[in-house]
């Protein structure tokens, strides 16, 4: 089995994708928006498709999956806490308006 460092690298980012849209998709879902979700999902299975055939020849490249995985996960939840951080004052600036 060959080893190619551009393949670890272009798994870890499409898992990294594919992990960004998974949690996308499970906001989008929480609020109910069915179009986005739906987009979110179609989007999961075509980059993780890539990814899974990839590594499904070389057990080394789970590793990269890991990586990608992990980080898509966990920048999309710090990004979405810095935008829900941001809205917080100026929601409560405009209830108090009212």
């Amino acid at each position: 089995m060959e080893f190619s460092l551009v393949t670890f690298f272009l798994i870890m980012a499409a898992m990294m994708v594919s992990d960004i849209c998974f949690t996308l998709y499970f906001i989008d879902v929480e609020e109910r928006r069915a179009h986005g979700a739906a987009f979110w999902s179609a989007m999961i299975i075509l980059v993780t498709a890539f990814a899974v055939t990839n590594y499904v020849e070389n057990k080394i490249y789970i590793v990269a999956a890991f990586i990608g995985a992990y980080v898509g996960t966990y920048v999309t939840i710090e990004w979405k806490k810095r935008v829900e951080s941001r809205l917080k004052p100026e929601l409560a600036e405009g209830a108090s308006r009212q």
